[in-house]
């Protein structure tokens, strides 16, 4: 087991040789406009998870996938050149789905203001169910109460 820091500088290289590589390197012609966003590290270092996200439809996604799997001995031979850590970590790419995640915040978030402009002019409109002033004033103690 590795220090947490140490574990993130490794997965930070790591994120950066991929991206490099998938510039550079790999050729693929399935391998579509590919953003490496993010790469996690176990703690014993056995493990690397890359995240990425692909520009383009669902048919982009698949093809990239599929691209990223048959480069993934290349990729991983390169990442233990450069890291130079006893045992290579196992690569996983898993596609980031961040830009999906935001989208659907965003239109919640639209629904959110509908509902809240239409809360705002029902209540501009609306009069109290009791008492216009709830609140009851103390009751004032006169002098012959006393």
């Amino acid at each position: 087991m590795v220090d947490a820091a140490r574990a993130r500088k490794i997965a930070d290289r790591i994120q950066r040789i991929v991206a490099e590589m998938l510039d550079r390197r790999i050729k693929d012609p399935r391998l579509g406009f590919v953003t490496v966003t993010d790469a996690r590290i176990t703690a014993d270092l056995r493990d690397a998870t890359v995240y990425y996200t692909v520009f383009g439809g669902s048919e982009d996604r698949v093809a990239s996938a599929a691209a990223l799997e048959s480069a993934k001995g290349v990729i991983r031979s390169e990442v233990g050149r450069q890291t130079g850590i006893r045992h290579t970590p196992s690569l996983t790419f898993v596609i980031d789905e961040v830009r999906e995640n935001a989208q659907h915040i965003e239109e919640l978030l639209v629904k959110a203001r509908e509902s809240d402009a239409e809360v705002a002019k029902r209540a501009g409109s609306a009069s109290p169910a009791g008492d216009a002033d709830p609140y009851k004033a103390p009751r004032e103690v006169e002098d012959d109460e006393e």
